[in-house]
Parts: structure tokens; sequence; C-alpha cells
């Protein structure tokens, strides 16, 4: 025995002909309420890489002031956040398949609470702009592991039920508090105490989840770094358990970009990728232009300014918690109508499912509302209507986007079991950049067409992912079959 334990042999139509194989273990060892408090952990770190984009949004104006920079240099900030974010998670994704999930939630909230101190003491615009890129370098990581993590501890079939890190829409609105009664500075020490209080938290209690250094669950790691305080005082306590072999060891790897690009290049990744980019494209342009068109057309405060996100930010809750019902019930319904037996225990062979479908097939309904809500919000801005009327698109955007963001990234875990965190690095890399683009050019496109039919064309953008999903629909379960028969390949031909 090699001391790793593989995921068990996922159970097909046929297996839930023969005999029961009482040998075979569950997918996961962790109890129904280990997985929540693991899932809220993942939510609570993931949520800081959303919340000091949208905390930042009301407090531009303050800051170009305090700093005495233009608007245009402190927009920078904002750029450069998004392109770090971007690259890094997409640096560390191979490491957190090498070294464990863990090790990395721990470096990178390290980072982003030194970032926060530093932010909040600084006094300069070139310190600003370096520090936002660290504490970017330290949050963004943080919602690909997550998706990591899920796919270590939940068979595909619960999957949905805890997939997706919460978009936390109090966040602009508590940044326009405090930026109108308190200081900017104050945004980035709330910052510092939330994110230390989730540092303690997870250096107490994360266990480490990654399959290939504790399988099931059940196998203790060989490293430190990969035992949390908990883990460490059960294992003095007992002073047993199950200790890796030497063959099992990943040694560490310098960071890259080639894992993602490798994962980019499979056809089915790409289109999912794209998919879930051209939908964060939108929803990145919307919310960085929320305050400050507010602002101008409606002669919003700081605070108010704020206060507009709410409804977003609310769409995008409600949303991801109703979500992961609709998910599940998906599945089973895909299942039931493909005869195929769910095993919920062991976990299911997805090389025989349609995936695609039981991911996908809601996603034409989400798009649905996010265009005509996307369409008519960008012309009620247009005639200036009354800012209630946008105010409610805003929550249906925020809703229907927030529903493909969690379809697409479900998704991409189920077609990559072997490399989940690698799976969505490169997603985040792809969409980042697509969103990057989309904010340096959505000020020039308001200016040249106006509102309305800017947002109307960033609405067609979005139309062009059904075509998309109906490719994958139709074709990604065989071209999931067709890698794996290529990888059996060679495997036994190396093996040969």
């Amino acid at each position: 025995m090699d001391g790793q334990r593989h995921p068990p042999s996922p159970a097909s139509k046929e297996d839930s002909q023969r005999p029961s194989r009482p040998q075979q273990q569950a997918y996961s060892v962790f109890t129904k309420n280990e997985k929540r408090w693991i899932v809220f952990l993942i939510a609570y770190a993931g949520s800081f890489s959303p919340l000091s984009s949208f905390i930042y949004y009301p407090a531009l104006h303050s800051l170009a002031e305090a700093l005495s920079v233009s608007l245009q240099l402190a927009n920078l900030t904002i750029t450069s956040y998004m392109i770090v974010s971007g690259v890094v998670p997409s640096l560390l994704g191979d490491m957190a398949e090498s070294l464990g999930r863990r090790p990395l939630y721990l470096g990178a909230l390290f980072v982003y609470t030194a970032a926060n101190v530093g932010l909040a003491a600084q006094s300069s615009y070139w310190a600003l702009l370096f520090l936002r890129m660290l504490q970017s370098a330290g949050s963004s990581g943080t919602i690909s592991f997550g998706y990591a993590v899920v796919s270590d501890i939940a068979t595909p079939a619960e999957r949905g039920a805890f997939v997706g890190a919460v978009l936390l829409g109090l966040g602009p609105v508590l940044g326009g508090i405090l930026v109108q009664y308190a200081g900017w500075r104050w945004i980035f020490w709330t910052l510092t105490i939330m994110s230390s209080l989730c540092l303690c938290i997870l250096m107490v209690t994360l266990p480490e989840t990654a399959r290939n250094i504790v399988g099931d669950g059940s196998t203790k790691p060989n490293r430190l770094m990969n035992l949390s305080y908990i883990g460490w005082l059960k294992s003095r306590k007992h002073g047993h358990g199950t200790t890796m072999t030497a063959s099992t060891r990943h040694p560490f790897r310098v960071p890259s970009l080639k894992p993602c690009f490798k994962v980019i290049c499979c056809k089915h990744n790409a289109l999912i990728m794209l998919i879930n980019g051209i939908f964060y494209m939108t929803y990145c342009c919307v919310q960085a232009s929320l305050s400050t068109l507010f602002i101008s057309l409606y002669g919003f405060k700081e605070v108010q300014a704020g206060l507009v996100y709410l409804p977003f930010g609310v769409g995008c809750v409600l949303a991801s918690y109703t979500l992961r019902r609709v998910m599940n019930w998906e599945y089973h319904s895909v299942a039931r109508s493909a005869n195929f037996a769910v095993d919920r225990l062991r976990g299911d062979d997805l090389l025989s499912f349609p995936i695609e479908k039981a991911r996908l097939r809601a996603t034409y309904i989400y798009t649905t509302i996010m265009a005509v809500t996307t369409i008519g919000y960008g012309w009620t801005l247009e005639v200036r209507s009354h800012f209630a009327i946008p105010l409610v698109l805003q929550f249906f955007i925020g809703a229907s986007i927030t529903a493909v963001f969690n379809a697409c990234g479900t998704l991409l875990v189920d077609v990559n079991p072997d490399r989940p965190a690698t799976a969505s690095a490169a997603a985040n890399l792809f969409r980042c950049s697509l969103a990057g683009a989309g904010l340096a050019a959505v000020d020039a496109l308001i200016n040249a067409v106006g509102l309305g039919w800017s947002f109307t064309i960033f609405t067609a953008i979005s139309l062009l992912t059904v075509p998309m999903a109906i490719i994958l629909q139709q074709f990604g379960m065989r071209w999931r079959q067709k890698r794996a028969e290529r990888a059996t390949r060679i495997d036994q031909s190396l093996g040969g």
C-alpha cells in the first residue's frame, strides 16, 4: 500500500445492478456538519476578494482628494487590483494541488492582512497602488481554492449545495458609511480586523482537504502545515493515525502559469471559462460604474453611493442561497431522464453522465433575465428615470449573473476532478483578463454611444454565450470521454 487514499471507484448504472461492495468507502469521511463548517470557512475567506473591491468604490473620490491625485490615477488602483487578481491565483493554483489547500489559505490571508495594515497607515499614492496589488494577491486566490475544497469533500450529486463563495452585498454600503463618518482609513482597518479573525479561525480549525494528501479525509498529513491546531492536538492525544509515506510527498514546484494554460487549452474548459468570463466582464462593468453614475446623474453622496450597491448584493446573496437546491434538483432530474443511478455516498462516474446538461440547462433562463434587465438598466439611466427603477433592475442583474457564475464554477470543477484548484485559477485568469478589457473600455464606450447603447452592447456580447452552452451540452461528454481515452493510452504506453 502506497499510503495514499485514492478516490473510490464511482458508481455507474451497471453498478446499481450488482451486489453491494462493502469494502468501498464513502467519498469523504467528513460529516455533514463538518462539511458545512468547512464551507462556511472558505466562504468567509473567499468573501474578502469581492469585499475588497466593492468596499473600495465609494472611497475613490475621498482617496483622490486626500492623496492629491486625479480620479483617473485613483481608478488605476482598480485596474491594477484586477490584473493581480487574475495572475496570482493562476500561479498559485498548481501549488494548491501539490502543497495542499490549507497552507495556501493561511499564506494568502496573512499577506492580505498585512497589506490592509499598510493601506490603513499609508499616505502616498504609490504606496496605495503597490499595497492594493499586494491586497489583491492575498485575497484573489481564496475563491479558486474554495472551489477546489468543495470538490475535495462533496460528491457531484451534492456539490451544488456547497459550491460558490457568497458575494457580500454589504461591502459598498459599509465602505460608504465608513468614508462618510470615520474616514477612508477605517475601510482598511475594518478589513484588517475581519481578516485577522478569519486567519485565526482557519489556523485552529480548517483541516486539509486535498485528496492527493489526505485522500477521503482519513489520512493524516505528513506535513505540520497541513494539520490544523485541533488536528494536531488530537494526534498528540491519541498518539496514532495513518501517516503518508515518503512516496506520496509532493515536492515544491516553482509557481508557473503553464498548468493553467494546459487547462485552458482543453476546448470544453475554454468554453466554460469563456461563458464565465463574459458574464464576469458585464458584472464588473456594471458594478465599477455604478457609484460614479449615481453620483453624476442623481447627485448622490458617498453614503448613498454605497447604498446603491445593496440591491445588487442582495440579489447575489439570495441567488447563491437558493441555487444550491436548484442545482442539486437539476442534477437529479437529468440523472432520472438518463436512467443514471446516483451514488451520493461514493460519487458518480461523470464520464458516463451528461453533467454539462445538468449544470447549464437552467442558464438559458438566467441569461434571459440578465439580458432583459441589463438593457433596461442602461436605458432607464439614459432617460434618467426615477433611481428606484435601475436599482430594482440591479437586483435581477446580480441574481442572474451569480446563477451563471455558480453553474460554470461547479461545472468546471466537475470536469476537472484531478486538478480543481488549477482549473479554477485558470478560469480566474481568463475572466479577469476579459473584465480588465471591459473596464478599460466602459468609460470610453459610454462617452461615445451613451448609457443605453453601452449596456445593450454588453448584453449582446453576453448573449454569445448561449450557443456556447448549447455546444457544451451537445458535445461536452463526448469530448471528455475522448480526453480520458487519450490519457489512458498515454499511461499504458508509459507503463509499457
